[in-house]
């Protein structure tokens, strides 16, 4: 079965761990692992906003840990790794940076082509309030406000219509706040392709909210690099 596959055939919400390459000390690799190799975690995604170190290097680190599959979040066409078991091909279709829309992904084309990875087409959705997120600086764009929620549902099902496979509600690395339930499930009714959802997520009742939406995969990160043990925290 294909990671794409897996995402789209569960029953219920799937969890990912984001792990960001500059700080996936090996110690911090063996923790969230411990709880990877328990089956709380079905998907250990690797990416950040800005990375300084072999992403292939962290990849082969994580595989020596678990058989948990590994996908690629890149935040460039930097961060790819053969290494991975597949990777959200990303297409930031909440902004208007014509790079983040198909630029990066020309660059990379070929070479994905001819790889063994998974390429999984995935529309980018970043959700923001008041802070200004790290991937919304980095990326150039304005993240739609989180009460606009019909532009949300269009942008979504544009996505679809364009092809894309999943479509990622991203509240935006180190975000104050989750996205909330109601507009999880607007989107979601709204598809007939997998739905990721990810970001701001610092508690067991920001963790409940999101999954009574759902989804099919939910995304922890910050909360994760802070505390390893926070999965243990959720459940």
């Amino acid at each position: 079965m294909t990671i794409y596959q897996k995402i789209k055939l569960a029953a219920a919400s799937q969890i990912a761990v984001l792990i960001d390459p500059d700080k996936a000390s090996v110690q911090h690799l063996k923790q969230v692992a411990k709880y990877c190799n328990n089956g709380i975690v079905d998907f250990i995604f690797v990416g950040g906003s800005i990375v300084s170190v072999s992403v292939d290097e962290v990849v082969q680190n994580i595989k020596q840990l678990t058989n948990i599959p590994v996908v690629l979040f890149p935040g460039s066409p930097l961060q790819i790794s053969y290494k991975a078991d597949a990777m959200l091909f990303m297409s930031l279709i909440s902004g208007r940076n014509p790079e983040l829309l198909i630029g990066h992904h020309v660059l990379v084309a070929k070479l994905l082509k001819k790889s063994d990875l998974e390429v999984v087409s995935t529309g980018y959705i970043l959700i923001g309030g008041n802070k200004i997120s790290a991937t919304e600086y980095i990326s150039n764009t304005r993240a739609i406000p989180p009460n606009k929620v019909d532009v949300i549902v269009s942008t979504a099902i544009a996505g679809e219509l364009l092809g894309l496979k999943l479509i990622y509600l991203e509240a935006g690395s180190g975000a104050n706040s989750y996205i909330d339930a109601q507009t999880i499930t607007e989107v979601k009714n709204n598809l007939t392709i997998p739905l990721i959802v990810g970001g701001g997520i610092k508690n067991r009742t920001d963790f409940l909210s999101v999954k009574s939406a759902n989804p099919n995969l939910i995304v922890i990160g910050t909360a994760i690099e802070q505390n390893p043990d926070f999965l243990s925290e959720i459940f």
